[in-house]
């Protein structure tokens, strides 16, 4: 992706957020960053998202729009069965835009009502389910145009077509640092718990294969966006 300091946002806007190839013509742009807890996915994605003038998609409202329609229709969130049920009765989708994702149920803009007590509640036991991150995947890829997302398994399960995926990672004890600094939090504890989210991610957070790998440790921020938008300038087109 040919980028450049003042021109890559203008050059994708006005594209639509699509990459030129060599023959002239556009096509549908995914940048997938994946990586472990704590390693800046989400803040990483926004700020590059940002600088290529598409939207940058959050997957985690998905998990929380199937925790509001259990949550809604009084359904058991340890019950996969049950929320597999619910989730196949209505029709959900997420609508990138450069302002901010939106989910729509049946239409209906959901949005504001997804980041609530009763949610925050139930939403780990409602994202473990497999078949909900079956259905969370599926989400995803019917969303149309160019975007950037974060995730863990975006660019191996999810989007494992996608041209341009990168695997952000540092070292645990960075991690942890990081953390305590967003959160009022003890530093073992937060280490600890990152520890454990790492043995339960082992898999799902493999990197693929063909991800272009950025240790983030001794980066700051814009450091990480600047090596992120450096290697995307050197694969291909816009």
């Amino acid at each position: 992706m040919t980028v450049g300091n003042g021109g890559e946002r203008g050059a994708m806007a006005q594209s639509g957020g699509h990459v030129k190839t060599e023959r002239g013509s556009y096509v549908r742009t995914v940048v997938t960053l994946d990586g472990p807890a704590a390693s800046g996915k989400s803040s990483v994605a926004r700020r590059v998202a940002g600088r290529l003038g598409v939207p940058f998609v959050s997957s985690g409202l998905l998990y929380r729009a199937a925790t509001w329609l259990v949550e809604d229709l009084r359904g058991d969130a340890d019950d996969e069965g049950a929320v597999l049920g619910i989730l196949a009765e209505r029709h959900v989708r997420l609508v990138p835009s450069l302002t901010g994702d939106r989910i729509l149920v049946e239409g209906r803009d959901v949005t504001g009502e997804l980041h609530t007590d009763a949610v925050d509640g139930a939403v780990s036991a409602v994202a473990c389910h497999p078949g909900v991150r079956d259905w969370v995947a599926e989400r995803l890829r019917e969303i149309p145009g160019s975007f950037v997302i974060d995730g863990r398994d975006m660019g191996t399960a999810v989007f494992p077509d996608a041209r341009f995926k990168f695997f952000l990672t540092a070292p645990a004890e960075v991690r942890a640092r990081r953390r305590v600094g967003e959160r009022s939090a003890d530093l073992k504890a937060v280490a600890e718990a990152i520890a454990r989210r790492d043995r339960l991610d082992a898999a799902q957070s493999a990197p693929a294969h063909d991800a272009v790998h950025v240790e983030t440790g001794d980066l700051t921020l814009e450091q990480v966006v600047d090596r992120v938008m450096q290697a995307l300038s050197g694969v291909g087109a816009v």
